[in-house]
């Protein structure tokens, strides 16, 4: 017969051991929101931290991650840190935009690391202070298109491409064929509306005149001292200097929680090849024609 006298503990020991763990881990949860969550009785806030990375070829991450902390009433700012030589149109206009919608919320404060050029730097050019070292390279406004061609190579081995197009201007940049006076002009026009936008959203963004963008868009390259000579950043330093602006912008002080992201999965090669220049940098077009900043 059982003894009713054991208690539960000891006549279940297992289901006594396991309610236990549950518990403590429900404990330790609650504690962590209670003194980290939304709002936190005892807690001023948090700030985030948002990575844009090597080359930029995809932007959704990072723009689903700013829309997240930007709802995120617990998260009083951004820190955006840029390490990029550019990339792909499209994601550097998307990454600018979400920025941009940011800091119309809250401070977001943008430090470059080794590089933040080109896209990198259109990306991180809506933000309320932009924050780079002397020796960091940013700048590059600037687009363009290149293509490999074929041709010669076809010539000397007596191949003859056959191109049936719908347009006149369909294969402009296609390999196998040189390149006419017309869709040269036809190109350098889409390159031009391209550069018009960068130009004006670098301005615009960063309160100057067109006309004094206009003057370094030639696609030079600039150190993080002169860069702020231009006035297309605000500060010289790291790192740390850009994490006490941000909390002193938030009206925050000593130790604050963190949430930093976007948790993106990129293979070992690809990273190499990014850093390195050789993975692809571009839009290309079904012609083999690639534009890029």
């Amino acid at each position: 017969m059982k003894n009713p006298k054991k208690g539960f503990s000891v006549r279940h020991p297992f289901l006594f051991g396991l309610s236990l763990l549950f518990m403590a881990v429900a404990l330790i949860w609650g504690a962590t929101a209670f003194f980290h969550g939304s709002s936190g009785l005892f807690g001023s806030g948090r700030i985030g931290i948002v990575n844009i990375q090597g080359t930029i070829t995809e932007s959704l991450p990072a723009v689903k991650f700013l829309r997240e902390l930007r709802r995120d009433d617990s998260v009083k700012g951004v820190l955006l840190r840029v390490n990029s030589p550019g990339g792909t149109i499209a994601p550097s206009q998307e990454l600018y935009h979400a920025v941009k919608a940011f800091a119309e919320v809250k401070p977001i404060v943008a430090s470059f690391g080794t590089v933040a050029a080109s896209g990198g730097y259109y990306a991180a050019a809506p933000a309320t202070k932009i924050l780079a070292s002397a020796g960091s390279i940013t700048g590059s406004i600037g687009v363009k298109a290149e293509y490999a061609s074929f041709r010669q190579l076809m010539d000397k081995l007596g191949v003859e491409p056959v191109i049936i197009t719908s347009g006149k201007l369909k294969g402009a940049g296609s390999p196998y064929s040189e390149i006419t006076p017309e869709q040269r002009e036809y190109l350098t026009g889409l390159i031009m509306d391209i550069h018009n936008q960068f130009v004006d959203d670098v301005a615009r963004a960063r309160k100057l005149d067109r006309k004094d963008v206009e003057k370094i868009a030639d696609g030079r390259a600039v150190t993080g001292r002169e860069a702020k000579e231009l006035g297309l950043v605000d500060r010289l330093g790291g790192f740390e200097d850009a994490v006490g602006l941000l909390k002193a912008l938030c009206g925050l002080e000593g130790d604050v929680p963190v949430v930093e992201g976007p948790e993106e999965e990129r293979p070992l090669l690809k990273e190499i090849l990014g850093y390195l220049g050789f993975e692809p940098r571009g839009t290309a077009t079904g012609d083999g024609l690639i534009f890029s900043f």
